[in-house]
């Protein structure tokens, strides 16, 4: 887990959501072209792909904070709404996005249910560990080669 931590967020977002969507391990849901991704959002996402790159930020999420459950996640992917003339405030991103996202993965094998103490939620399987660090450390051996 260690080499996720050593390269750059967003490269290895992008990354891993390339590597979810070439080896098919997430599907968007056929409602995924009609939804907002919270309540905050005035709009769709404008990227095609953004489920993708969805799947591949909580893998990381869950990989750098588990166990982690989909409350928090909607705090982190929340975002203040626009609402006119009165102060804006702060909205949580969409639960059934993300739940739909964390039961592919879990299905996938990456992510698993747990408990740690007081602490529930989802963590890295091995093979989420893995799998992260795989794309870790081909960005890390590109990054000396370009060197």
């Amino acid at each position: 887990m260690s080499h996720i931590l050593v390269v750059n967020p967003e490269k290895l977002v992008r990354r891993t959501a390339e590597e979810l969507k070439n080896k098919k391990i997430v599907q968007p849901e056929s409602w995924s072209t009609f939804v907002k991704t919270g309540h905050s959002k005035e709009r769709t996402p404008d990227q095609e792909d953004w489920w993708y790159y969805r799947s591949a930020s909580i893998l990381r999420t869950v990989a750098r904070l588990g166990p982690i459950g989909t409350q928090k996640l909607r705090v982190k992917y929340g975002g203040r709404k626009n609402r006119g003339h009165k102060p804006e405030r702060f909205y949580p991103a969409s639960g059934s996005v993300i739940r739909a996202i964390l039961q592919q993965l879990e299905k996938a094998g990456l992510i698993r249910q747990t408990q740690k103490g007081v602490h529930k939620g989802r963590v890295l399987t091995p093979e989420g560990t893995s799998f992260m660090d795989k794309v870790a450390i081909q960005m890390l051996k590109e990054n000396k080669e370009s060197s």
